[in-house]
């Protein structure tokens, strides 16, 4: 009797934490998670880092990782890219944005049109001299 009733009790506690999960993934914003670079060189983790959003290199191919030597950088891997990214109201992204292989940091924007894009634009002053990149999800289950 005892056993059943251990039963019971363990299917009521999963069942509860399985209903409050949507609850919880639904207050990650949509571009947090692993992200390729058009090239597929350079992987970067968006997550939150306080009050504020970034993005990490999580992996990255050894000709992305040489160009980041080249440019000053000796470990690629572990580098925040992405720093300070806030929410606009507007539904944008802005932070600032370092580019390795350059060694400089740059104003910058990102837009998530759908679960799988995200387009990113760097600019050196303003919206003068930008990059514009698409960028694509790699943590997302194929469907």
């Amino acid at each position: 009797m005892g056993r059943i009733k251990l039963t019971t009790l363990s299917l009521a506690l999963v069942a509860g934490l399985m209903a409050s999960l949507p609850a919880v993934a639904q207050d990650v914003p949509a571009s947090y998670g692993v992200w390729r670079n058009p090239k597929n060189s350079v992987h970067v983790e968006i997550r939150n880092c306080g009050a504020k959003t970034c993005g990490y290199v999580v992996w990255a191919n050894e000709e992305a990782k040489a160009d980041a030597r080249k440019g000053g950088t000796d470990n690629l891997v572990g580098l925040q890219l992405l720093r300070d990214f806030t929410e606009q109201k507007n539904g944008v992204w802005k932070g600032k944005v370092f580019v390795p292989d350059l060694n400089m940091t740059f104003s910058g924007t990102a837009e998530f049109p759908n679960a799988t894009t995200m387009k990113a634009k760097g600019c050196l002053l303003g919206n003068i001299l930008c990059k514009s990149q698409t960028w694509r999800r790699v943590d997302v289950a194929a469907g």
